[in-house]
C-alpha cells in the first residue's frame, strides 16, 4: 500500500516526472482559482445574496474576525495570505475524501512548502510593519547572546507545523486504510467523516498558528 502521493507517479513527460502530490495540488488550485471565478462574477449588494456568495461572506468576515482577536490589528493587510492559506488546506484535506482522489497534505513535500509560506510570511509582514532594523533587533533581545536561541525558534516552529499537519492526515489516512481492510462496511464511514471534520481542524489550526507567529513579529510591544 502506498501511502505517501509522493511515491505515486501519475504521468510523465520525458524525463519530468509528476507524481500525485503535483497532480492534485493542481487540481486544488483548479477548484479553488475556478469557484473563486464563478462566485465572485456575480456579486451582488441585495439583501439576499447567492448562498455562495453568502458562504464566502461568512469565510471572510470569520477570517477577519480572527485576524482582529489573534494579532490585535486590523485585519486586511493579513487577510489575503491567510485566508488563501485556510482554505487551499482545507479544500487539499478534504479532497481525500472523493473516490479516486488523494489528500495532497499526506505529503510531507507538500506540509513543509506551506510551512515554509509560514516561515518567510512573518518576516515579510514583521519588516513591512516596522522596518529591517526595528525587526531584525527582535533577534538580539533581551541580550544578543540570544540570537541563536531566537533563529533556533523560527527554524522549529516551522518543522513543527510542517510535522504537524503531514502527521494528523497521514495519521488519518492510514487508521482509515485499516479499518477498512479488518471491517468494510460501516465504521470506516464514520472514520471517514470523522476525518473530514479532523481536516478542516488542522487547517484551522495551521492558518492560527501561522497568524499568532506574524502577530508576534508585527506586534508593536
Amino acid at each position: 500500500m502506498r501511502l505517501s502521493p509522493d511515491e505515486t507517479i501519475v504521468f510523465s513527460v520525458g524525463i519530468l516526472e509528476i507524481n500525485a502530490t503535483i497532480f492534485y495540488t493542481w487540481i486544488v488550485m483548479t477548484i479553488l482559482v475556478a469557484g473563486s471565478w464563478l462566485i465572485t462574477r456575480r456579486l451582488t449588494a441585495d439583501e439576499r445574496p447567492s448562498h455562495w456568495q453568502a458562504l464566502l461572506e461568512s469565510v471572510v468576515v470569520f477570517m477577519q474576525n480572527e485576524i482582529r482577536a489573534i494579532t490585535d490589528q486590523a485585519p486586511a493587510p493579513y487577510l489575503p495570505f491567510a485566508g488563501t492559506l485556510l482554505v487551499f488546506i482545507a479544500v487539499s484535506n478534504l479532497i481525500g475524501a472523493v473516490p479516486g482522489f488523494a489528500s495532497p497534505t499526506t505529503s510531507l513535500s507538500l506540509t513543509t512548502a506551506l510551512a515554509l509560506c509560514a516561515f518567510f510570511a512573518v518576516p515579510f509582514y514583521g519588516i513591512r510593519k516596522k522596518g529591517v532594523l526595528r525587526y531584525l533587533r527582535v533577534y538580539i533581545q533581551p541580550n544578543p547572546i540570544m540570537l541563536p536561541f531566537n533563529l533556533i525558534s523560527d527554524v522549529s516552529r516551522t518543522l513543527s507545523l510542517s510535522v504537524r499537519l503531514f502527521g494528523n492526515m497521514m495519521s488519518g489516512q492510514i487508521l482509515v486504510a485499516i479499518m477498512v481492510s479488518l471491517i468494510p462496511l460501516f465504521v470506516p464511514v464514520l472514520l471517514e467523516m470523522f476525518g473530514l471534520v479532523i481536516g478542516l481542524i488542522q487547517a484551522y489550526i495551521f492558518t492560527v498558528l501561522t497568524l499568532v507567529y506574524i502577530g508576534g513579529a508585527t506586534s508593536d510591544t
